[in-house]
C-alpha cells in the first residue's frame, strides 16, 4: 500500500465557531471524497485517509474512535456544550513504528498499514509543544 499523501493546509476558526462535532463532520467528508487530512483541535487529533477512514484520537489517554471506515459513515456518540465535550470512546491506540494499531473495548485488535503515522506523531508532537 503506498504512503497515503496529506495535504496540509489552514483554517481560520474563531473561538465561538470551534466545535468537535464540526470537525468530525468536517473529517469524516473528507474521508468520504478519500482526502487525507490531519486536523487537531485542542487536545484531539482527527485524521482522514485516501481510502475512505476517518478517527479521532486522544492522544494524551490514547483513546480512539473510528468515525467512517471505507468511505462509510459509523456510528460515533459525541456530546458538547459551551463549556464541555464526551466523546464515547470504543478503542485504545498505539503508534508502532509504521503501525497504527487498535484494540477495541470489545477486544477485538487491529493493525493498519498505510495510515499516516508519521504525521500523527508530527501533529502529536505540536500539540504537545503547546
Amino acid at each position: 500500500m503506498s504512503k497515503a499523501r496529506l495535504k496540509w493546509g489552514t483554517r481560520s476558526v474563531g473561538q465561538e465557531e470551534m466545535s468537535i462535532r464540526g470537525e468530525a463532520a468536517y473529517i469524516v467528508e473528507r474521508a468520504v471524497q478519500g482526502d487525507a487530512r490531519i486536523v487537531t483541535l485542542g487536545p484531539l487529533l482527527f485524521f482522514s485517509t485516501e481510502t475512505g477512514d476517518a478517527w479521532v484520537l486522544d492522544p494524551g489517554d490514547h483513546l480512539a474512535l473510528c468515525l467512517a471506515r471505507d468511505r462509510e459513515l459509523l456510528a460515533a456518540e459525541i456530546i458538547e456544550t459551551a463549556d464541555s465535550f464526551t466523546i464515547a470512546w470504543n478503542a485504545t491506540y498505539a503508534l508502532d513504528g509504521e503501525i497504527f494499531n487498535v484494540v477495541e473495548n470489545s477486544g477485538r485488535a487491529t493493525a493498519v498499514i498505510g495510515y499516516p503515522v508519521d504525521e500523527i506523531r508530527q501533529a502529536i508532537r505540536r500539540m504537545n509543544r503547546r
